[in-house]
């Protein structure tokens, strides 16, 4: 793969924190190798993958008063989720830039 590609890859990953859903999936639709699409679509999954989280919090605000534990269970899960995959795209961009 070459630097101009990998490039393009690691910003999908980094896109997370200014384009999040848009640059990556114009990056899929666009690029003609398939590394640069893998790179694609593993940074736009691991985006969408906070956004599990959002329905579990919507439940967790309409129960009542005794499942305070199951809250508090959802929001750690939650800010795990979170930080993980913020940390997994930019190890991920990192990689893809030493590489280069």
């Amino acid at each position: 793969m070459g630097k101009n590609n990998k490039v393009l890859s690691a910003l999908c990953y980094f896109s997370l924190f200014f384009a999040p859903f848009l640059l990556p999936l114009v990056v899929y639709f666009i690029a003609d190798e398939q590394e640069v699409k893998g790179h694609a679509m593993a940074s736009l999954l691991s985006h969408l993958l906070p956004l599990i989280v959002v329905p579990l919090f919507a439940f967790g605000f309409v129960m009542d008063q005794a499942a305070v534990l199951w809250f508090i269970v959802l929001i750690i899960i939650g800010a795990v989720l979170v930080i993980g995959t913020t940390v997994w795209n930019i190890v991920k961009g990192i990689q893809l830039l030493k590489e280069s």
